[in-house]
Formats: C-alpha cells, structure tokens, sequence
C-alpha cells in the first residue's frame, strides 16, 4: 500500500509540475521579449527543455508503474531511472546555452526592463517553488532530478529579482548575466552529481545504502554455512534493490538440516527488505561450475 501510494503521488506531481512550468515558460518568452532581459529569455528556453524532459518523466514514471511482463521480466522501473538520465542530459544542454547567452550579454551588456523583470521573477519564484516543494520528498532518482529542474529554476529567479530590485536604483548592465551565469554554473555542478549516480545504478552498481561486506558476513556468520560466491546486489532505479548469491552449506545430513538452515539464511536477508532476491544453495560436496 506503501508503495503504491508513493507512485500515485509521484505521477500526480510530475503532471502538476508539467503543466505549471509549460504554461508559465509560454509567459516566459512574451515576458522575456517585452522587458529585454537574457536571463528571462535564456530561462525560457532553458524551462522549455525542462517541460519536455517533465512530459517524458511523467510518461516513464507512468510506465514504470507496470506489472512486470514477458518483455520485463523485473517490471518497468528502470524506465523511470531512463526518465533521470534523459532529464539530466536536457538540463546540462540547457545550462551551456543559458551559459553561452549570459558570456555573450557580459561582453555586449544592454539595458533591460527592472519593473517587468521584478514582476516575472516574483511569479517565478512562486510557481517553480511550490513545484519544487511538490517533488522534494521524492524517493527515485527521476523525482530528484526534476526537484533539481525546479530548484534550478527557483534560484534563477531569485537572481532576477535581485538585479531587478538593484537596476530600480542603479543601471548597471552586467547584473542579469553574471548572476545568471553564477546560478547556471552552482546547478550544472549538482547536476553532474546526480547524473554520476544516475550512470552508476544504470551500469548495476552496489546501491550506497547497503554494504555489500556486511551482506556476505552475515550469511556466513551463520552456523552451517561454508561460504558465499557470486553475491551481487544491484537496484532497478535507486529504491528497490535486487540480490543474488551462491550459498555452500556444509555439515548437512538430513534434508530437516537443510530447511532449516535455507530458511535461516533467507530470513537473514530479511533487514535489508530486498524488492527481490535468489539464493542457490550448494552443498560441501558439490562444486559449482561458476565459482
């Protein structure tokens, strides 16, 4: 029930989130022409990216959500970790422009509109902020991407507000691009951190919230059991995480002994609440072909 709720309202924030930043990035490019400011403008093109990546996000996170099939045979969510990947990539390719216009306003600075600027930035700072909020409890990593998206953007605002408040008293040009090119280049080095562990949980690497080591001795620490070879654990998008091993029992005379200690290897497993795991159990006398 747990889950299933966590999925509801992942969806429905995703859409929420769609929606807000597609109609305000439309206002963005009428508002950014008419008050001649780059950083309006360049956020703008940069929200664009972003309602695209958001309409994909919702879509993999509703896909996600599927029972597993003959085609996925673990279910689909990694096609949510798919929708973290994509983001992160949109948002990079989004900051290099916002980049590239605010270095190419610093070294040709023009006159912008403070009055227009403060009353976009204070819409802006409000919608991107409650979207933010909206996501920031998310658990996967494609909900903490997009927080990533709006926080990004949150923080561009608050930029134009600063600078439009200064340009009421003092006409100085560089303010809108400079602050502009601070935020953009704070966000893309978080951005580059969540694309990292993105990659890594594509490329099944050990999730960081459990210690493979301590995994392996905990089985073997129990009565009966030889050891271990082949024990992976990998996740399927960052919260649910698969676990596979070989166990050699030894000392096992009866088939009573070998319940018995299978059922006390599994219920070991039991703390770290794996979404799914094998265990192939193998006895002193055999010898695995895999070992």
């Amino acid at each position: 029930m747990g889950h299933e709720h966590h999925q509801h309202s992942s969806g429905k924030n995703l859409k929420l989130a769609f929606f807000l930043n597609l109609g305000f990035t439309i206002l963005e490019f009428i508002g950014g022409i008419y008050v001649n400011s780059i950083a309006i403008i360049s956020d703008a093109v940069h929200d664009l990216g972003d309602s695209l990546s958001l309409g994909t996000s919702w879509y993999l996170d509703h896909k996600s959500q599927q029972k597993s099939d003959s085609k996925f045979s673990f279910g689909y969510r990694r096609f949510s970790l798919l929708g973290a990947l994509i983001n992160s990539l949109v948002l990079i390719a989004g900051s290099v422009y916002v980049i590239y216009e605010a270095v190419g306003r610093l070294m040709n600075p023009e006159h912008s509109d403070a009055q227009g600027m403060m009353i976009f930035a204070l819409i802006g700072v409000l919608v991107n902020g409650f979207a933010a909020w909206k996501l920031s409890s998310g658990k996967t990593l494609n909900e903490k991407v997009i927080s990533w998206h709006l926080m990004e953007d949150v923080l561009g605002w608050a930029a134009v507000l600063v600078v439009s408040i200064i340009l009421q008293f003092k006409d100085i040009h560089y303010l809108d691009p400079a602050l502009s090119l601070a935020i953009t280049l704070y966000i893309l080095w978080n951005v580059f951190k969540r694309l990292k562990e993105t990659l890594f949980i594509f490329l099944q690497g050990t999730p960081a919230d459990i210690n493979l080591k301590e995994v392996t001795q905990k089985i073997e620490s129990i009565q009966g059991v030889a050891s271990s070879h082949h024990v992976h654990i990998w996740s399927q998008e960052g919260e649910h995480h698969v676990f596979t091993a070989h166990v050699k029992l030894q000392n096992i005379n009866k088939f009573e002994e070998y319940i018995k200690l299978k059922s006390a290897v599994l219920n070991s497993l039991d703390t770290y609440n794996f979404e799914h795991f094998t265990v192939q159990f193998e006895l002193d006398s055999e010898t695995c072909s895999l070992e």
